[in-house]
């Protein structure tokens, strides 16, 4: 999550959210205006948050926080006083679903289609093995569809995991040069056939970083 900016202390590719040239990076590259410029609520801070009344929406996706993260009053409190809570879940009968007041059917790790990185920075193929079952949909098309549904369609228009693959590669690369590790621009012109058929390999990929790929700052680079 954290290279695609899925945490709330960074932005994509890595970027500092408090670094104002990388703000206009991603901002630029995204035509975001809104970009967020200052660290965001963790995830106890942020159900804190909500069990306050400061958060009126919230959508979980790919955890079970009512089991999983402490403080289980805490937990099933903020999201009693939730006004809105969104779950998507392969399972059908979870602690957190019973909160939800709409739930999206996901996709589980047999049927999921996309990419996965290690903590050895090796990107592989995670291939389905079964297709969805039922309406279960990946994460992807789910995001993509209530993007389209609330007027972003420009911008969520994905028919394929190839193209968010071949967008975020292209980020990494925006404006690099060298000054930053992640760095798959490479890659940002992969056919759907050459990304179905992508064999695992270590970022990053640029001939600037090339001497470093296997062991980061092996190339007395660093960042």
């Amino acid at each position: 999550g954290r290279e695609v900016g899925g945490l709330s202390t960074m932005l994509a590719a890595h970027m500092d959210i408090d670094n104002t040239e990388h703000q206009r990076i991603v901002r630029d590259f995204w035509q975001a205006p809104n970009l967020a410029t200052k660290n965001g609520l963790k995830a106890v801070d942020t159900f804190q948050a909500a069990a306050d009344g400061k958060i009126k929406c919230l959508w979980i996706m790919a955890t079970n926080p009512v089991a999983s993260m402490p403080n289980r009053e805490l937990i099933e409190a903020a999201l009693s006083r939730c006004e809105m809570v969104i779950v998507s879940d392969t399972a059908a009968q979870t602690d957190t679903l019973k909160f939800a007041d709409v739930v999206f059917p996901a996709t589980g790790w047999s049927e999921k289609n996309g990419t996965v990185t290690n903590s050895e920075r090796r990107i592989s193929r995670q291939r389905g093995l079964v297709p969805p079952s039922g309406e279960a949909k990946h994460d992807w098309q789910i995001i993509s569809e209530v993007a389209c549904a609330l007027g972003f369609d420009e911008a969520f228009s994905y028919q394929h995991p190839a193209e968010i693959f071949r967008e975020h590669c292209a980020l990494t690369g925006t404006e690099n040069g060298g000054s930053r590790a992640l760095d798959l621009s490479p890659l940002q012109d992969l056919t759907e056939q050459q990304y179905d058929a992508m064999r695992p390999q270590q970022w990053p990929f640029s001939e600037v970083h090339r001497a470093g790929a296997d062991r980061l700052f092996a190339d007395g680079t660093f960042y």
